[in-house]
């Protein structure tokens, strides 16, 4: 299935579809200017022929206080920014569906937010679900909704590292 995760090189990315035009569109046109701008980073997951099967893109990113749910408000410092990780798109192709590619996206993503975070200040990993359906399957692996925008969820960076370290999250 996998062969390998890698940074996104000279990848043949036209034959790729997720099927949401928006990720496709990105992935295709955009995701290699955003690496050169240093705006994203972009990884992709690798079948046995050399085919991309999956992609996922890591940012920095910050959140306000008035951004969380309360009860994780309430333990911060009233700082006017506190830094995150954004896993800002991640699809896996058609082909792949069922086959778990999503989930080792999110694991590998997850873990090298954490490994970063050991040389980085990230409070909590932030992704951006494209749907309902996107948001379940993060909810799934323990990500929390922000109140006022249900499609942008979160974990704590703390919670993501100790699911890495008990193997939970893949």
């Amino acid at each position: 299935m996998i062969k390998a995760i890698e940074p996104l090189g000279k990848h043949d990315r036209a034959a790729f579809s997720c099927g949401v035009a928006s990720l496709d569109d990105w992935f295709r046109l955009r995701a290699g200017q955003d690496e050169k701008r240093n705006v994203a980073r972009v990884f992709v997951a690798i079948d046995d022929q050399g085919g991309i099967v999956g992609f996922y893109s890591l940012s920095s990113f910050t959140l306000t206080i008035a951004d969380l749910p309360p009860e994780y408000a309430k333990r911060l410092p009233r700082y006017g920014a506190i830094p995150a990780a954004l896993i800002g798109r991640l699809a896996r192709d058609e082909k792949v569906r069922g086959e778990g590619v999503g989930d080792l996206l999110l694991a590998d993503a997850v873990r090298r937010v954490i490994g970063a975070a050991r040389s980085l200040a990230v409070f909590a990993i932030v992704v951006e679900a494209t749907d309902e359906k996107a948001a379940v399957f993060y909810h799934n692996f323990g990500f929390v909704p922000f109140p006022n925008r249900p499609l942008r969820l979160f974990m704590p960076a703390s919670e993501a590292a100790e699911a890495v370290s008990r193997a939970l999250l893949l």
